[in-house]
């Protein structure tokens, strides 16, 4: 399957056009004789790090605001939208979250937390349950309720593939060795691993929230289960014409990021390495906000255990977003 790579990457290619902000039209010339105006004093945007666009370029968030965050794993949706899923849900507008795979994939978690060298299947998939827990435990912190949530249950490393070899072939995952989704309480347990199904599983939560923003990992992530869940999202909103909706974050952005490592609440979030040459936004978050995201990050009891220094890393004054997945030119 490896032309539905192909096509997922033109899709790619043309959404950086479709999903980005106007160009404000270039200031004419005065004619010849005229005075020159006087220039203007500089704008507040003038104070944003020049890797950063202003924050306008974010759409309103009012009540009449419903949000998906896709997350490629149990945690990364605390990581990178806590502060906007908080400020929809104060507006009065709705937030939802959907999470591609339970986590099931964590050798290091295995390692750390079940204290076992051996890579057995049944403790992975134990592990999984419990990190859907804490998922629902830190949803609740932000104040999204239970019916916003939805679990897709697919395998962990395992997103790309489905796109590649096993569009419709069945995959198995080396790591609990699944074929279907096995966990109760996702959206379709006993689904079979295929790109096809994970896409109607994806399309029918889409039908459901009926997202005015969505907020999906940017393809420029270093994690091939995040790049591939961003390829997702666009070609289904692609299919449906409102790519202009999508905004991209990244958790995995280069090597040593985000820096300095460790809880600095009261510094601001630079934008990663593999983030350069788009048009990062900062959202910028209050004490109150930042502080509930602490808080619902450290509900990933497990994640904490095996890395919280580069968890609370995220626990920053801002959240980056960008209005294209690539790169314009």
């Amino acid at each position: 399957m490896r032309p539905l790579i192909l096509s997922l990457i033109a899709t790619l290619a043309t959404s950086s056009l479709a999903a980005g902000a106007p160009h404000a039209p270039a200031p004419k010339a005065p004619a010849p004789g005229a005075t020159a105006p006087a220039t203007a004093p500089p704008s507040p945007a003038a104070s944003v790090p020049p890797n950063l666009t202003t924050p306008a370029t974010f759409p309103p968030i009012t009540s009449a605001t419903s949000l998906l965050v896709v997350s490629p794993h149990p945690d990364d949706e605390v990581l990178c939208c806590s502060g906007v899923i908080q400020r929809v849900l104060h507006a009065g507008g709705r937030a939802s979250i959907v999470w591609l795979t339970s986590g099931d994939g964590s050798e290091l978690d295995l390692l750390v937390v079940e204290k076992s060298l051996f890579l057995r299947p049944s403790k992975l998939r134990d592990l999984a349950v419990r990190r859907m827990q804490e998922s629902r435990d830190a949803a609740t912190i932000l104040g999204v309720p239970a019916d916003r949530l939805f679990f897709l249950g697919y395998p962990d490393r395992g997103i790309l593939p489905l796109f590649t070899d096993y569009y419709i072939t069945p995959y198995r995952s080396k790591f609990t060795t699944a074929t279907s989704v096995p966990y109760p309480g996702t959206l379709s347990p006993g689904r079979a691993y295929t790109g096809q199904n994970l896409e109607h599983d994806f399309e029918s939560v889409l039908d459901r929230v009926h997202p005015t923003l969505i907020l999906a990992p940017s393809p420029r992530d270093s994690h091939p289960d995040h790049r591939a869940t961003g390829l997702v999202t666009i070609r289904a909103m692609a299919r449906r014409n409102e790519l202009s909706k999508v905004r991209y974050w990244i958790v995995h952005g280069g090597e040593f990021w985000p820096i300095p490592r460790g809880y600095e609440p009261d510094l601001e979030m630079n934008p990663p390495p593999l983030g350069h040459g788009l048009s990062q936004t900062p959202f910028e978050l209050e004490p109150e906000e930042e502080q509930r995201k602490r808080e619902a990050i450290s509900a990933y009891r497990t994640q904490m255990e095996v890395m919280s220094s580069f968890l609370l890393s995220f626990v920053r004054i801002n959240e980056l977003y960008s209005t294209t997945p690539m790169p314009s030119n």
